[in-house]
């Protein structure tokens, strides 16, 4: 493809992308026009929510509360029936939420799960960094639904997700707690999928069935994040609901092994979250008998698939994201360092914004790798897009052709794949670009 056409093409695409996510224009009843600010859906959304099994033990429900945004669900509530067992991960910040320090704290206490459990989740306000007020609004909603519930408060996990550093109007959840465990239904997961949304642009849902020994197996799980995400334990907030038969040590060790390839392989913007919350719940009302062998190992395989389609579709929506990029390092040294080099380059804004600009500009990809702190030699890594050789042996690929990489560029799905030659380790992270509307997003977050 020519220069001249190759550049026609993409000025075609932006201006196409433009028109497909510009607000419309409405029209008042008096016939004046009027702008609105219509919400932006992601270009890289799926085309609708999944439909996920109902997951047998579990209800969900949601309402209004007007924590911070108006005429939209904005608190969730899930019922986990009596022996749910639960296991979770939590964002390893300092500064880590009341919420999850209450999550973290009821789990070590390992009270049976013979009473039943529940979650509940607010949007708008991440009660982090709130002091001992943070403390007690969180003792005042998890109370508030264990009496609604008739459940210990100990068994009652809540998450909030939102502004930083704002006291959490924590009446406004509690009165609305009746209402909440009134309407509680098992087929109501999308609903509570999108009351946890706040700069996300659409709801993420995933589901896996297996065979038990004995009968089917069923996860369903839901995700919110967009922003603040370079997860350090899990990611955001996700739930993750199973109808299988298993421990809460074993559920524990299967979540625990199977983050770091999924959740804390993604990066949007290099923030780890002050509230990122994980938690699986299972009710063990599958008819298939107690995980273990080789059925132990296929509902693992399951759950990963899930996990893993949860993550990218939070890159996916990445705040201002039009790229879903995979890094994929190999021939590292060593496992830290094919993890430090995947992103080094997964992070650099100089990386992401040449991505953004469709810019096969391969120099920033060697100036990630150099800063990144892993062993490295100029001389045995190579570098491609995709298929395509751009650069080895410490230099350009000589059948390299720049028109080449600028037509790859144009593709949604990009692959960033480094071979180090120095060795066995392999990593592969997900990332987006970085655009102009991220920087919208987050300038007035707040406003």
């Amino acid at each position: 493809m020519a220069k001249k056409e190759l550049k026609a093409k993409v000025k075609s695409l932006k201006a196409k992308l433009k028109a497909a996510t510009a607000a419309p224009e409405v029209t008042t009843p008096a016939g004046e026009a009027k702008v609105k600010k219509a919400k932006l859906v992601s270009p890289l959304a799926p085309a609708a929510f999944p439909t996920l099994p109902q997951i047998a033990g579990v209800e969900f429900a949601a309402v209004e509360a007007g924590i911070k945004y108006q005429n939209r669900k904005d608190v969730m509530l899930v019922r986990l029936a009596p022996g749910t067992a639960i296991a979770g991960v939590f964002t390893r910040s300092s500064t880590r939420s009341a919420c999850v320090r209450d999550c973290q704290a009821k789990l070590a206490l390992k009270v049976p799960a013979d009473a039943g459990a529940a979650i509940v989740v607010n949007s708008g306000n991440s009660n982090a960094f709130t002091g001992r007020v943070g403390d007690e609004a969180v003792a005042a909603v998890t109370i508030g639904v264990a009496d609604a519930l008739g459940i210990p408060a100990a068994r009652v996990f809540s998450s909030s997700t939102g502004v930083i550093g704002e006291p959490l109007p924590f009446e406004k959840i509690t009165n609305k707690t009746a209402e909440l465990a009134a309407n509680l239904r098992e087929d109501a997961i999308e609903m509570a999928a999108h009351a946890m949304m706040t700069t996300d642009t659409f709801p993420k849902g995933a589901s896996a069935t297996v065979q038990g020994d004995g009968g089917l197996i069923q996860i369903a799980g839901i995700a919110k994040g967009s922003g603040m995400i370079a997860p350090d334990m899990a990611t955001m907030l996700v739930y993750i609901f199973t109808d299988a038969k298993i421990s809460a040590t074993n559920l524990q060790k299967l979540l625990s092994r199977n983050t770091d390839d999924t959740f804390n392989a993604i990066t949007v913007d290099s923030d780890t979250s002050t509230s990122d919350t994980l938690l699986l719940a299972a009710t063990g009302k599958s008819e298939a008998a107690e995980l273990k062998g080789v059925h132990l190992k296929a509902f693992e395989t399951a759950l990963r698939g899930v996990m893993m389609d949860l993550a990218h579709q939070v890159i996916r929506d990445g705040e201002g994201a039009t790229k879903f990029v995979e890094v994929r390092i190999t021939g590292a040294a060593s496992n830290a360092d094919a993890h430090k080099l995947a992103m080094a380059i997964a992070n650099s804004p100089l990386v992401k914004t040449a991505i953004a600009g469709q810019d096969p500009n391969w120099g920033r990809i060697v100036a990630a790798i150099g800063k990144a702190g892993a062993e490295a030699d100029r001389d045995k890594l190579s570098i491609r897009f995709g298929d395509i050789l751009v650069a080895e042996n410490g230099w350009r690929n000589p059948d390299y052709r720049e028109e080449d990489g600028a037509a790859y560029m144009l593709q949604s799905d990009l692959v960033i794949a480094v071979d180090m030659g120095l060795g066995k380790s392999k990593r592969s992270v997900w990332t987006c670009d970085l655009t102009n509307r991220y920087i919208e997003i987050n300038a007035d977050y707040r406003s």
